[in-house]
């Protein structure tokens, strides 16, 4: 292994330069809104603020598989949060999630908006209101749940650990890198222990458990997510290669994969989304980047 120089961490850390990286003009060590600014209000109950990243996706494909079992109720406006561009420390985004992270939801189907946050309860969160995608059995729910909060727990070392210094940190460091990579495989390999005898994460039935961890897991092993697929040989995990090839075909996923998407071929695209007929007339031409 390469040495780098020695770093001695201060008695007291402070905040006296950028942290580079391509995320540094976001990256701060306090909470709360830097600038007024109202979030849009469509016509729909559901309003959804979010980027395409895999825990935007998550809610999405949620939401397109919910309209996909004819739950009209899930009707939702989908509106563009430009993180790269600080829009999440506005201050109507932070009213709805004080922790300034995407996806954010506020539900007005009710007397009273309610605001949900944090992908895992979102679609936790809508399984529970439209009665799908959870199953009623209490072991196969708990199995969903147990599966569903594995991948909240596991990703942060998947995005914010590997992916953060495979693919955006500004100097590659050999220790950070080896240490996440390790962390990356082992989780591959939990899973592909698991759908080596399972056809979806909770048992026989695609469930908001598959929602969460395929947006993180499912893009990775197919070459989707920090260009890492030959470096991590994900190849080797056949089991989890099979399950996610199999949720890629979902109409419902690849609709879902489109909302609030910068980035990639145009024509997978949708920046906003606010009814049905927007993948059919392009949207995404009509709104500028």
């Amino acid at each position: 292994m390469t040495k780098s120089s020695k770093y001695t961490p201060p008695k007291i850390w402070t905040w006296n330069a950028p942290s580079g990286g391509r995320f540094a003009n976001i990256n701060r060590p306090i909470a709360g809104a830097t600038h007024d600014k109202e979030l849009p209000v469509g016509k729909h109950p559901l309003q959804l603020y979010s980027l395409a990243t895999p825990n935007g996706q998550k809610v999405t494909i949620m939401l397109e598989e919910l309209l996909a079992l004819g739950h009209a109720g899930a009707e939702y406006d989908a509106w563009l949060i430009r993180i790269d561009k600080g829009d999440q420390f506005g201050s109507g985004f932070v009213d709805v999630n004080p922790n300034s992270k995407i996806p954010a939801l506020m539900d007005r189907s009710g007397p009273m908006p309610r605001r949900v946050f944090e992908s895992g309860s979102i679609l936790l969160y809508l399984a529970e209101k439209f009665g799908a995608f959870l199953p009623d059995d209490a072991d196969q729910r708990t199995e969903a749940l147990n599966w569903l909060f594995w991948q909240m727990g596991s990703a942060p070392y998947l995005g914010g650990g590997f992916g953060h210094f495979y693919a955006y940190a500004p100097t590659k460091i050999e220790y950070a890198i080896n240490r996440f990579a390790m962390e990356s495989k082992r989780q591959l390999d939990v899973l592909d222990r698991h759908l080596a005898t399972h056809d979806f994460m909770a048992g026989d039935d695609y469930s908001i458990a598959d929602i969460a961890i395929w947006p993180w897991y499912g893009n990775l092993v197919r070459g989707e997510l920090y260009g890492a697929a030959e470096f991590l040989q994900v190849q080797d995990y056949k089991h989890v290669v099979r399950w996610a090839e199999i949720i890629a075909e979902r109409p419902a996923v690849k609709r879902g994969q489109m909302v609030n998407r910068v980035s990639g071929p145009p024509a997978l695209q949708l920046h906003e989304r606010h009814d049905a007929s927007d993948f059919e007339t392009k949207t995404q031409d009509r709104i500028k980047a």
